[in-house]
C-alpha cells in the first residue's frame, strides 16, 4: 500500500510504527523523512479515472527514482501519449504493461515492454513471458509500437465513449 526509497534504514522504525499502530496513509506519509507514495489508495473515492492518474504518477516518481535511466525513459515517454495514459499501467519484473481496469485480473495482456540495463534494446512482447516480438533501441519506437498494438476495444470504454487524444 505504500512505497518509498530511502538510503538510511534508520528512517524506517517511524513509518513501521505508524503502520503497527494502524496510522492513516497520510499521517504515515508525514512521518516518513523521505518521499513515500501510496498510489491507488490516494484516491479516496476509488473513481477508476483518478485511480489510473494517481497510478501513473507513482510510475513517473518510481521510474525517476529508479536510478536506471532507460526504464525512466520508457515510463515517460509512455505517459507522454494519451491513448496510453488513459489505460492503467502496471509493472511485473520492471516490464511494463497496460489495462483498461485498475482491478485485478487485468484486461488481456497486449504488449509487455522490457528495458534495457546500460546497453542493449527495449525488448516488446505480447505479455511478459511471451516469445519476443520486437527489439528496438529506444523508448519511443517501443511505445510506438505499443500504440499499434492497442486493441479496439481498450481504446473506447462504454462509460467513456471514444477515446479522446488530449
Amino acid at each position: 500500500m505504500i512505497c518509498g526509497n530511502t538510503k538510511d534504514l534508520r528512517e524506517l522504525p517511524q513509518v513501521i510504527r505508524g503502520w503497527a499502530e494502524g496510522a492513516g496513509l497520510d499521517e504515515i506519509g508525514q512521518a516518513a523523512p523521505f518521499d513515500l507514495l501510496t498510489g491507488r489508495f490516494e484516491v479516496p473515492d476509488n473513481n477508476v479515472t483518478d485511480v489510473i492518474a494517481s497510478e501513473w504518477q507513482w510510475l513517473l516518481k518510481d521510474a525517476d527514482d529508479a536510478d536506471w535511466p532507460q526504464y525512466q525513459a520508457l515510463i515517460e515517454s509512455a505517459h507522454a501519449e494519451p491513448k496510453l495514459r488513459r489505460l492503467y499501467p502496471f509493472t511485473s519484473h520492471w516490464a511494463l504493461s497496460f489495462s483498461d481496469t485498475p482491478h485485478y485480473p487485468f484486461s488481456p495482456a497486449f504488449v509487455s515492454i522490457e528495458s534495457p540495463r546500460g546497453t542493449g534494446d527495449y525488448t516488446i512482447k505480447e505479455w511478459r513471458n511471451s516469445p519476443v516480438l520486437h527489439h528496438v533501441t529506444t523508448a519511443a519506437e517501443a511505445i510506438a509500437i505499443a500504440i499499434d498494438r492497442i486493441p479496439a476495444d481498450l481504446l473506447q470504454t462504454p462509460s467513456e465513449g471514444p477515446a479522446q487524444d488530449s
